[in-house]
């Protein structure tokens, strides 16, 4: 009877109770970051909405609330749904953005200049933003089944040649969103694969193609020469106002609410130069906050990454993380002139529906994949 007490007693000694986990601090800061950015939206916007949208000073405040609002919705319902669900529609997501992105060049609505849009009746949205998320779950989902395959440089190449289509579709009128999408796919596969020297050989073939893109269209030429002239180029306009509006803010801001500069002065300050304002009127205190909160959400990120239970789920987060950080550096660096002008929204704050909308359902799927997670007690 005492052997066998003692037997029971070490078998209760070794029973580890598992739990589930939820990451309610990368919740938080996305929470906290959507709502800052309709603030900052109405901030930035209102007096120019009232001009051009019949007194309306609330015009772009009530489209972002709305997109926030269907955005979040997707965002729960997507986290309690299991991430390997969405395997089963990988391959037909793929075919079907493809398709739409064609579209977009033959009947896309024009704006600026460009065919990035599609309407339909009142609804009006931009299918780059979907194309980064259906890019991560679609190559999350070869890269995870064909990792063997990603060991020497034909599978890499392979990798590459798979999502190509999409990128090539979306950089003949998007170059910005072409970039972010190959350094999203680069970043995957990277994490992937241990064939790292077949990587060098992909930046220099990305560069090229870079190249001849900004050789087609002129007008990214002129770009690079306000970069480099931002003093006296008729071209670096906007940069310029959004450097004097970073040098007015000083260390504490002017105060929300408080920007010169968004008084027609930063052209689109509601939406790719909304950093600009951010740090005038909260100063360069609150531009360091907001990149502090990114880089916490990044760090939540990774961590959920490196205990996701699957390379799948990894890949996920890893694509996620890769999309929110190269808009971050990027839109910080054109706003600072450390980069080319090129229209890259601040994730979760700056001004868009569909960029807003998807990067919520995004966050979803990470918080998909932490649910995932089982830990000890």
């Amino acid at each position: 009877m005492a052997r066998e007490a003692a037997a029971i007693e070490k078998k209760e000694q070794t029973r580890v109770k598992t739990e589930k986990y939820f990451d309610y601090s990368l919740l938080f800061i996305v929470i906290f970051l959507v709502c800052f950015g309709l603030v900052m939206i109405y901030s930035t916007s209102a007096y120019n909405s009232q001009i051009v949208n019949n007194g309306d000073s609330f015009f772009y405040l009530k489209r972002q609330c709305l997109f926030a609002v269907g955005g979040m919705a997707g965002m729960t319902v997507i986290s309690r749904i299991p991430y390997h669900f969405w395997k089963r529609f990988t391959f037909m997501a793929y075919i079907v953005m493809n398709v739409l992105l064609g579209i977009v060049l033959i009947y896309g609505a024009a704006s600026h200049g460009q065919r990035r849009w599609i309407e339909i009746g009142p609804l009006r949205f931009q299918p780059s933003e979907i194309a980064k998320a259906v890019l991560i779950i679609f190559l999350a989902h070869v890269a995870s089944q064909g990792v063997k395959q990603l060991k020497n440089w034909r599978g890499v190449v392979k990798c590459f040649a798979l999502v190509l289509p999409m990128v090539l579709l979306v950089t003949v009128s998007n170059l910005s969103t072409g970039i972010i999408m190959l350094g999203i796919a680069f970043i995957i596969i990277f994490v992937a694969s241990n064939q790292y020297k077949i990587f060098f050989g992909v930046v220099g073939a990305g560069v090229g193609v870079m190249l001849v893109f900004l050789r087609v269209a002129a007008y990214r030429l002129d770009r690079i020469e306000a970069w480099l002239h931002v003093e006296t180029s008729d071209n670096a306009y906007q940069t310029r106002q959004a450097l004097y509006a970073i040098g007015s803010g000083g260390v504490f801001g002017k105060g929300l609410g408080r920007s010169i500069q968004k008084l027609s002065y930063v052209p689109e300050a509601h939406n790719d130069m909304i950093f600009s304002i951010i740090c005038e009127e909260l100063g360069l205190f609150g531009a360091v906050a907001i990149i502090l909160l990114f880089i916490l959400l990044l760090w939540r990120c990774m961590i959920i990454a490196n205990n996701a239970s699957d390379l799948y789920g990894a890949l996920i987060v890893v694509g996620v993380m890769a999309q929110i950080g190269l808009q971050v550096i990027i839109n910080i660096g054109v706003v600072t002139n450390t980069l080319p002008n090129t229209g890259i929204p601040l994730p979760f704050i700056s001004y868009g529906g569909t960029s807003v909308t998807f990067l919520l359902c995004e966050i979803g799927l990470v918080l998909s994949v932490s649910r995932g997670i089982r830990f000890q007690r």
